[in-house]
C-alpha cells in the first residue's frame, strides 16, 4: 500500500514540488471512516522569497507571514472569503507554499455532492474553494496538521506525468508576478479550474 507523502517531502522548492504533485491523490476520511479521494490536475506554488507576488495585493507580506510554518504543514488561504487549501514548503521561517487548484473525483462522489450539490459533476471540485467544500474541510480543524495526517493526506502518484502531459501557466489572479510560470495542470483534463491564467506564459521555467 503507498505511504502518504511525509512532511520531510516538502521541505524544498514549491515550484518542482508542485510539478510533481500532479497525478497524485488527495485523500479525505470522515469520521466515520468514509474516504472521499481525487486525482490532483491543477496546482500552484508560491515562493516568497523570490516572489512578486508576496508583498503586493492580497498576497502582501503580512499575509504571506502565514506561510512560514514547518513544511508539510496544511494551511489555508482566504480569497473572496473562500478557504483555499495549501501545504507549506521549505524550512520553516521561509514563505512559500503549493496551493491544490483542482482534483478529479475519484472515492466517495456520493458524500461530496452531499456536501457541495452542483448539476454538472464536472464543477464539483474544479476549483481550489470548490474542492475544500466538496471535501467537507474544516479550516478550523485541518490548518497547522501535517501532511500526512490520517483525515487528509496526499498520495504521490503512479509514477510521474511526462511533460507531454503537463500544461504550465501562469498562475491565475494576481498581478504582480503574474508572468511566473508556476500553475501544473493535467493537459486535456475535464477538471481544471475554468480560470484564465493571469498573462500568458512569458518564459520557460527554467529561466527562472
Amino acid at each position: 500500500m503507498t505511504a502518504p507523502l511525509p512532511p520531510a517531502h516538502f521541505r524544498g522548492d514549491p515550484v518542482p514540488i508542485a510539478r510533481a504533485l500532479l497525478g497524485g491523490t488527495l485523500v479525505r476520511v470522515l469520521d466515520g471512516g468514509e474516504r472521499l479521494t481525487g486525482r490532483i490536475v491543477e496546482v500552484e506554488a508560491y515562493d516568497c522569497p523570490r516572489d512578486p507576488a508576496c508583498t503586493a495585493g492580497r498576497f502582501h507580506a503580512a499575509r504571506s507571514a502565514e506561510m512560514a510554518i514547518p513544511p508539510g504543514t496544511w494551511l489555508f488561504w482566504t480569497a473572496h472569503s473562500h478557504p483555499l487549501l495549501q501545504v507549506a514548503c521549505r524550512p520553516e521561517g521561509v514563505s512559500a507554499s503549493v496551493l491544490i487548484r483542482a482534483i478529479e473525483p475519484l472515492d466517495g462522489v456520493g458524500h461530496m455532492l452531499g456536501f457541495r450539490p452542483v448539476t454538472r459533476e464536472r464543477d464539483l471540485t474544479n476549483g481550489p474553494a470548490k474542492l475544500v467544500y466538496a471535501l467537507g474541510l474544516n479550516p478550523a480543524q485541518i490548518s497547522g496538521r501535517p501532511v500526512n495526517a490520517p483525515e487528509l493526506h496526499l498520495l504521490p502518484p503512479p509514477a510521474p506525468l511526462p511533460d507531454e502531459q503537463v500544461d504550465v501557466t501562469a498562475r491565475v489572479g494576481i498581478r504582480e508576478g503574474r508572468t511566473l510560470p508556476w500553475r501544473f495542470t493535467v493537459r486535456g483534463n475535464p477538471w481544471v479550474s475554468p480560470a484564465a491564467p493571469s498573462m500568458d506564459l512569458a518564459r520557460p521555467a527554467s529561466e527562472d
